[in-house]
């Protein structure tokens, strides 16, 4: 009898909880609060302020269920991604990062509407706190965080079966090499300053701290998207950012090496990790030399770095001698 053959793994089991169960699970807990708050709510509640006086208004019931639609086609719509194990890594953490931050900020907001008209009389006299939006970010990032840790690359590995070109570099394979890849600390300042000043505008308008406590968080992570370190080693290489790999491919799979120079905003539209087309990366962090390693699987990744000729002699001449042995 033949042995039945699998395939590819579909699913990442990780991303299914934090993707899809606990999305679920944060929307029927809006649900089941209302419910449960229900004889204990105005028949009309406010559901949407300007400035501080409430402008809309609707049934408890059916805020609830509409708040629960938005947290499943927004968040959960954003974090279902990370259940697919054949999309890239990089795709599905940031995915769930995003979709995880929206899930927190909608259900912290739900929560903090509901229990601020707990035995409310009239729901025109109904406040919002803004505290409750910027802990839901904060916790909402973690939960994010935590889930996009355990998510592992399924993609199915493609060995190269040739050997890198004869014109592309050769060096000792002195392995591992690492080096932090990201952005220069002035380079990190400005970017802080130029993402934060809008909010900061935003709070000197209206009087309040709030849009800066919302926003901050999002400042840090996207300046921490702007820091990578690259490792190489005899199994693979890794790009690691917020203290995961974000894109891992094995040594194995090196079809070619080769230096470039590389400008950032004229090569790839901006800095950090870019999608270029089909199956080519960068993670382009600075302008000047980078590495250019293409794989079997018909993939290119593109990281600029000092190291750069380093790191592709070494790959090309392990790639000979893995040939060479098989």
């Amino acid at each position: 009898m033949s042995t039945p053959t699998t395939g590819p793994r579909v699913v990442d089991p990780a991303g299914v909880v934090f993707g899809i169960v606990v999305p679920v699970l944060a929307a029927a807990a809006g649900v089941v609060a209302t419910y449960f708050l229900a004889p204990r709510l105005p028949t009309q509640i406010a559901t949407h302020w300007s400035g501080s006086s409430p402008d809309g208004f609707m049934t408890p019931t059916a805020s609830a269920w509409s708040m629960a639609a938005m947290v499943l086609l927004v968040g959960g719509g954003c974090s279902a991604i990370a259940a697919l194990a054949q999309a890239r890594l990089m795709t599905r953490r940031m995915m769930l990062l995003i979709g995880s931050a929206v899930v927190g900020i909608i259900v912290a907001a739900e929560f903090a509407m509901i229990f601020g008209q707990v035995d409310l009389a009239d729901a025109a006299g109904a406040s919002m706190s803004a505290d409750a939006v910027v802990l839901g970010l904060v916790v909402g990032t973690a939960v994010g965080l935590l889930g996009a840790s355990a998510l592992r690359d399924y993609r199915v590995r493609t060995p190269a079966t040739e050997a890198p070109a004869a014109d592309l570099p050769r060096g000792a394979v002195d392995l591992p090499v690492a080096d932090e890849v990201g952005m220069t600390a002035g380079g990190l300042l400005a970017t802080a300053l130029v993402l934060a000043a809008p909010a900061a505008l935003v709070c000197w308008l209206a009087d309040a701290w709030w849009p800066l406590g919302v926003y901050l968080p999002v400042v840090l992570l996207a300046v921490s998207l702007l820091q990578f370190r690259l490792v190489v080693d005899a199994d693979g290489i890794r790009v690691r950012n917020l203290g995961m790999s974000a894109i891992e491919y094995g040594t194995d799979e090196v079809l070619g090496a080769r230096v470039d120079e590389i400008r950032p905003f004229q090569d790839f539209g901006g800095w950090g990790i870019k999608v270029k087309g089909r199956g080519n990366c960068g993670v382009v962090t600075r302008t000047g030399p980078a590495v250019v390693i293409t794989f079997a699987c018909g993939d290119r990744l593109t990281v600029t770095t000092a190291r750069a000729e380093e790191i592709a002699g070494a790959l090309n001449t392990l790639a000979d001698r893995r040939l060479a042995r098989s």
